[in-house]
């Protein structure tokens, strides 16, 4: 059977990858080409230069001009397959960014399918509701603390006898504390007595002393 219709060919298609490839390949083989070729017209170059008009001048022309039509031939492809290759590059470009972005919305729709799916599980009203017995709490707390950080307020106004008395008693009970008694009478001011008897008489300087 394969023998009358013949076989399906299971060799994989080229890529444009592999096809930029084999042109790169073709440029770098016409540029040594090229270079070889620039070399051989510089050695005529130099060798016309040094000859006198004549016939072996013009056969040595007549062999540069081969060749610098052969470079011309070979500039023209070179020139043919970098077109072709940018060609490529750009159509590379288009097709990985296709990839790209195909790869971007399929990564979108997953995440739109999880997204929808997880806010199907969430109860709005859930949410308000907790959210107003939040709302709830922090106004107790709030009331509260104002209440245990009241203060009690003392009546400031005293009287000035009020203000006397008070002081009198707190001067009577310091007296008692300390244990303070009436200043002795040899200290008062015309107090009689004298010296008491511990205290010796002053003693007296003797004149002589004195003099001397």
């Amino acid at each position: 059977m394969n023998r009358l219709w013949g076989s399906k060919d299971k060799t994989p298609k080229p890529t444009l990858d592999d096809a930029m490839s084999g042109l790169d390949t073709r440029i770098s083989s016409l540029d040594v080409k090229l270079s070889k070729l620039n070399s051989e017209l510089s050695v005529y170059q130099q060798k016309l230069a040094r000859m006198n008009d004549g016939p072996g001048k013009n056969a040595l022309k007549q062999k540069a001009l081969k060749i610098l039509k052969q470079r011309k031939m070979f500039e023209a492809q070179k020139d043919s397959l970098q077109q072709q290759s940018w060609n490529m590059e750009q159509a590379s470009m288009t097709t990985n960014n296709l990839r790209n972005v195909m790869t971007t919305v399929d990564a979108m729709k997953g995440a739109n399918k999880e997204l929808r799916k997880q806010y199907g599980k969430i109860n709005i009203d859930k949410i308000e509701s907790i959210q107003d017995e939040m709302e709830d709490l922090l106004d107790m707390s709030n009331e509260l603390q104002e209440t245990m950080s009241r203060s009690y307020a003392i009546d400031d106004e005293i009287s000035d006898t009020e203000l006397d008395a008070e002081l009198e008693a707190l001067g009577d009970d310091m007296q008692f504390e300390t244990g303070e008694a009436e200043m002795p009478s040899y200290l008062m001011e015309g107090g009689g007595g004298g010296l008491p008897e511990f205290v010796d008489e002053p003693v007296k300087e003797d004149k002589e002393e004195v003099a001397a």
